[in-house]
Parts: structure tokens; sequence; C-alpha cells
């Protein structure tokens, strides 16, 4: 990107911060965190193959063990710090962690909050829905009907996307999102719109039941990076050491074996 079109940009997402009376995050700056020996991170825990807390409490997924490597990398102790969705922002904003990670994605109101990494994942909205369906919903418009049930979980782009698109179907709101994808499999939801990475990890999980709709494409597309407050130097030291993992391909593997 120019050095213009960054400014550009910058100046973009200020003005969108002002206009919604949202203060950017001042948290903690890289030389606090290593004078504290700690690196709090919040994760929502319930978007595998990101991270997923399990029955027994312990959190697994792709960026736990990003999380792990990223607080040894900084030389310091990892802690886990527990939001939402729909509490990311305001959790943020109150500066109770200082990177939030999996499965976040770029927007323009949280970039104007705090600065997002180098991109870990390009991604975006497909369906899901029963293996028998495969074929029924192929675009936005043939989801957005009369008939039509739409499970959203609330608080993320997923739910700004239903509601922003489906307007005509009938949206069915379902707070865990750790157990959404059975209202699918029960019938008692006809489909579900969510980043790839979940519609493939949710396919493999319910293997000959739950399937990826057919679609051409993806519906949008967007960044998934790892989310932080302002400070170059945390900003330098998260992008150097994400380059060297991403470049060594560990993150894609990780997706995939989870």
């Amino acid at each position: 990107m120019s050095r213009s079109r960054t400014l550009l940009r910058t100046a973009m997402f200020a003005i969108f911060s002002i206009s919604i009376g949202l203060p950017p995050s001042l948290a903690r700056p890289l030389s606090a965190i290593k004078s504290d020996g700690v690196l709090k991170v919040g994760m929502t825990g319930d978007y595998p193959p990101f991270a997923l807390r399990r029955e027994d409490g312990d959190l697994a997924g792709a960026d736990v063990m990003m999380a792990d490597e990223l607080a040894k990398a900084l030389g310091v102790k990892l802690v886990i710090v527990p939001t939402t969705w729909k509490t990311l922002s305001a959790d943020f904003q109150a500066e109770k962690f200082d990177v939030a990670m999996g499965g976040v994605s770029e927007t323009p109101d949280r970039a104007a909050l705090g600065e997002f990494s180098i991109p870990v994942l390009r991604d975006g909205k497909r369906p899901i829905v029963r293996c028998a369906d495969k074929t029924r919903y192929p675009t936005v418009d043939a989801i957005n009907a009369p008939g039509v049930r739409v499970v959203v979980n609330p608080g993320g782009t997923n739910e700004r996307f239903a509601k922003a698109n489906f307007r005509q179907a009938t949206l069915d709101e379902h707070a865990d999102n750790r157990t959404i994808f059975e209202e699918i499999v029960a019938g008692h939801a006809d489909v579900m719109v969510t980043d790839g990475a979940e519609v493939d990890y949710q396919s493999r999980r319910h293997p000959g039941v739950l399937c990826p709709a057919e679609v051409p494409d993806s519906f949008d597309h967007s960044n998934k990076a790892y989310w932080m407050t302002r400070d170059p130097a945390l900003k330098d030291a998260v992008n150097s050491w994400l380059e060297r993992v991403l470049q060594a391909g560990r993150y894609q593997r990780d997706l995939k074996a989870f």
C-alpha cells in the first residue's frame, strides 16, 4: 500500500471514530508489556478452528497456539482474557487485553480503535447447510427469501452480514456459537453464513451431515488479523514475528489440523 493510501485510510478511520464517539484505545505499549512480563490476549473461545474452549475448560485452536508462540517471542507470560463478540470492542477500549486474537476480522470500526497486524488469512462469508441442500443456496438472493431460516450468532460480522443481506428470510439468533451448527443438523434452521474457515471446520466435524453450500465464490472477502493497541513498537514486533510464522506455513497447517 502506498504512503498516500495509508494516510488516507488512517484519516478515514479517525473520522469514523470521531463520528461514532469512540476514542481509540491507548492501552499498554510493548515496553509496559515487557516490564510487567505478561501479554494479555483477548479471545472469545467459541470460533474454531481459531479458538475453542473445550468441555474441560481448556482452550485449543490455531490462534491459541499462535498466542503462546507470540508471548514466547516477546519473552513474556501469556494470559488469555475471556471476551465475547458482543463485548469485544468495549473490552478492547476498557484495556482488558493488549491483543485480540481468535478469528478477528479487520473492519473499519475496529481499525478506528486500534491497530491490525498483517493479515493471517484472507477469508469470506460462505453458507453451510445440510448436505442434502448443498445446491439450494448458491447466492445471497437464494438465501434471502421468505421461508428460509437463517441462524446467526450475535455481536460479530456474521450478524452484520445477515442483517444487511437476509431481510426477507427468517433470522434466528443463537447466542452460543459452540452449539449453533447443531441447529442446522436438527432441522431448526436451514443455513448459516459464516467465514469459510469455520464452514470447512464444521463440515469436517459433521461429515455427510453438514456441507459447504455450492457457491461460485465467497459472498464477500475480508482479512483475519490480530487487533492490538496503538503502539508502533508492539505492531512492529508482532508483524516481524508473524511474517516468519506465515512464511513457514505453520498457521495454515494448524488451521487445517484442528
